[in-house]
C-alpha cells in the first residue's frame, strides 16, 4: 500500500483551537443541559419507565462511535471526518429538538423518537471527542501537546458545572426543546471556523475498511452498555437476559480478536496494546471513567437532597471541583510542556483522587457546605492531573499512523469505565439505602435514588426527615468508600509506566524503549 502526504499549511494553532474547544464543549454539555431537562419532557411526552433511555441512547452512541470515527480518521484523514461528525451531531441536535412535534405527527411517539434522535446526536459526538484529541495530535507535537489539552481538559471541567447551570436557565426560561437547539448555533460557530483555518496533511492512500470488525465491536459494546444498564434495575444480575447479554458480549468481543488479527486497516489494532504504556494507561482511564463518572453523579443528589440545594444551585456546589480541576489541568500541561516529563503526574494524580474519594466518604447529615466544598477541591486536583495526561501518554506510545486509533480507544476505555461505574455505584447505593430505616420511605431504595420526590421529603415531620436523610447521606458516603478501592489501582498501575521522551516533530520515535515497543515498532505498517 503507498501513502504519500502533502507538506501542511502551518494553521492559526490558538484560532483552530477555539474551534475545536467549541466542539468538545458541544459533546460534553449536552448530556449534563438534557439532565436537567428531563423532568419536563416526561411531562409532556410520558413514558416515565422508559426516560433513562433519553440519556443511555446518547451513551451508547457515543461509546460505540468512538473508536470508528478514530480509525476512519486515520485512513480517510481527520479534516473530512470531524467535520462530518459535526455536521452528523448537529443533524442530531436539530431532530431532538423537534421530537414530538407536529411535524413528526405530535406527542404521541414523542419519548420513542427523542431516543432514537439522540442515539444519532450521540453518534456525533463520539467523532467530536475523538476527533478533538486526534487533531490536536497532528497539529501540535507530544513536547508541546500538554498545554493544548491541559486547555481541553478545563473545558470539560467548565461543562461539567455549566450544563446543569444552563440546562436549568433554559428549562425555567425558554423550552426544553433549547437545550438542543443551542448546540445548533455553537456548532455552526465552529464548523464554520473550522473549514476556514484547520489545514491537516492530505493523505492518498487504498483503504480497505474493517466492517466486520466494526459490527462486531458495536455489537459487544451495546451489549455491555446495556449490561450496565438493565443489570440490578429492568432485570436482576443474575436474570437470563443479564446472563445472555454477558455470554453475546463475550462472543462477539471475542470474534472481534480474531477479525482484527486479520485485518488489512483493522479498527483497533490490537498490536498497540503490546506497548507497555499504552496497555497500563487504558487500564488507567477505565479506572479512572469507573470512579469519576460513576461516584460523582451522586454529588448532585446529595446536593439537592441532604443539603437542601436547588437543581440550579447544585451546579454552583460544583464549582470548587471544577476549579481544582481547571487550575491543575492548566498547570500540568505547561509543566509537561516545559520540561518534556509526564510520569510524575499519574502518579500524584491517582493518590490526590484517591484522598479526595476518601474525603467525600465523610459525608454525612453534618457536613457543612464548605466542609464538602474542601473535599471537592481535593477531588479536582487529582482528576486535574489525570484527565489529559492519559490521554498524552496514550498518543505518545504509538505512531502518527495510529493516533486516531489509540485517541479513540482512550476515551473508549474512560467511556466505557464511567458505564460500569455508574451501574455498580447505582446498585451499591439502591442496595445500601433499601437497608436502611429510609428503605421503605420511597417506595423501595432503587426508586428512592432514581426519582426523589423533593416535595414529598420537605412535607415529612421533622424526625422522619431526619431519617431519611441520615440514609440517605449514608448510602451516598458507600458510594465514595467503594470508590476508594478502585482508585487506589491508578497510582500502583502509574508507577509502572515508563518515561518515554516526549517526541519534538510528529514522525514515529526513532528507537523503541522496550522489547514490547520493539515488537510493536516491526509490526508491518498496512
Amino acid at each position: 500500500m503507498t501513502q504519500e502526504a502533502q507538506a501542511p499549511v502551518r494553521p492559526n494553532v490558538r484560532l483552530v483551537l477555539f474551534g475545536l474547544m467549541i466542539a468538545m464543549m458541544l459533546a460534553m454539555l449536552d448530556n449534563m443541559i438534557v439532565s436537567t431537562a428531563l423532568p419536563r419532557i416526561v411531562g409532556e411526552f410520558g413514558g416515565l419507565d422508559h426516560f433513562t433511555w433519553v440519556v443511555t441512547a446518547y451513551v451508547l452512541g457515543t461509546t460505540v462511535s468512538t473508536p470508528i470515527w478514530g480509525k476512519i480518521g486515520d485512513l480517510y484523514g481527520r479534516k473530512p471526518v470531524f467535520l462530518t461528525a459535526v455536521v452528523v451531531f448537529l443533524i442530531g441536535s436539530a431532530l431532538c429538538g423537534m421530537a414530538g412535534s407536529a411535524l413528526f405527527g405530535g406527542a404521541d411517539g414523542g419519548m420513542v423518537e427523542l431516543i432514537a434522535f439522540r442515539a444519532v446526536q450521540g453518534l456525533g459526538a463520539g467523532g467530536l471527542m475523538v476527533g478533538v484529541m486526534a487533531i490536536i495530535g497532528d497539529l501540535v507535537p507530544p513536547r508541546e501537546r500538554g498545554r493544548y489539552q491541559g486547555m481541553i481538559a478545563g473545558i470539560m471541567a467548565i461543562a461539567m458545572v455549566a450544563g446543569p447551570l444552563v440546562g436549568g436557565f433554559i428549562t425555567d426560561h425558554l423550552s426544553w426543546r433549547w437545550a438542543f437547539y443551542v448546540n445548533l448555533p455553537l456548532g455552526g460557530v465552529a464548523l464554520v471556523l473550522l473549514i476556514a483555518t484547520l489545514h491537516l496533511p492530505r493523505h492518498r492512500t487504498e483503504h480497505r475498511i474493517d466492517w466486520w470488525g466494526a459490527a462486531l465491536l458495536s455489537a459487544g459494546i451495546t451489549a455491555i452498555v446495556l449490561i450496565t444498564t438493565w443489570g440490578g434495575n429492568e432485570y436482576d444480575w443474575a436474570s437470563p437476559q443479564i446472563l445472555g447479554l454477558a455470554a453475546f458480549a463475550l462472543v462477539a468481543l471475542a470474534a472481534f480478536g480474531v477479525v482484527e488479527r486479520r485485518a488489512v486497516e483493522p479498527i483497533l489494532p490490537l498490536g498497540l496494546f503490546a506497548n507497555r504504556n499504552f496497555a497500563l494507561i487504558s487500564v488507567v482511564g477505565f479506572l479512572l471513567g469507573f470512579a469519576m463518572f460513576g461516584a460523582m453523579n451522586f454529588l448532585p443528589l446529595y446536593q439537592q437532597t441532604v443539603q437542601g440545594a436547588s437543581a440550579t444551585n447544585s451546579g454552583l456546589l460544583l464549582l470548587p471541583l471544577m476549579f481544582g480541576m481547571l487550575v491543575v489541568s492548566l498547570v500540568v500541561g505547561r509543566a509537561i510542556t516545559r520540561t518534556g516529563r509526564y510520569r510524575a503526574f499519574p502518579i500524584v494524580g491517582g493518590v490526590v483522587m484517591t484522598a479526595g474519594m476518601a474525603l467525600l466518604a465523610r459525608l454525612d447529615v453534618h457536613t457543612s457546605k464548605v466542609e464538602s466544598s474542601l473535599y471537592m477541591v481535593v477531588l479536582g486536583v487529582g482528576m486535574g492531573f489525570l484527565m489529559q495526561t492519559s490521554m498524552l501518554i496514550a498518543q505518545n506510545s504509538v505512531e502518527q499512523r495510529d493516533l486516531g486509533a489509540a485517541s479513540g480507544a482512550a476515551t473508549f476505555f474512560r467511556s466505557i469505565g464511567g458505564s460500569f461505574g455508574i451501574s455498580l455505584f447505582g446498585a451499591i447505593f439502591a442496595n445500601r439505602l433499601a437497608d436502611s430505616p429510609a428503605g421503605g420511605s420511597f417506595g423501595g431504595g432503587g426508586e428512592a435514588g432514581a426519582a426523589m420526590d423533593l416535595e414529598r421529603l420537605r412535607d415529612l415531620p421533622a424526625q422522619a426527615r431526619e431519617v431519611v436523610l441520615g440514609g440517605l447521606a449514608d448510602a451516598i458516603s458507600q458510594v465514595f468508600l467503594w470508590a476508594v478501592l478502585f482508585t487506589v489501582v491508578v497510582p500502583v498501575l502509574a508507577w509502572f509506566i515508563k518515561e518515554i521522551p516526549l517526541r519534538t516533530a510528529n514522525t514515529p520515535p526513532a528507537a523503541p524503549a522496550d522489547e514490547a515497543e520493539t515488537a510493536l515498532a516491526k509490526t508491518p505498517t498496512p
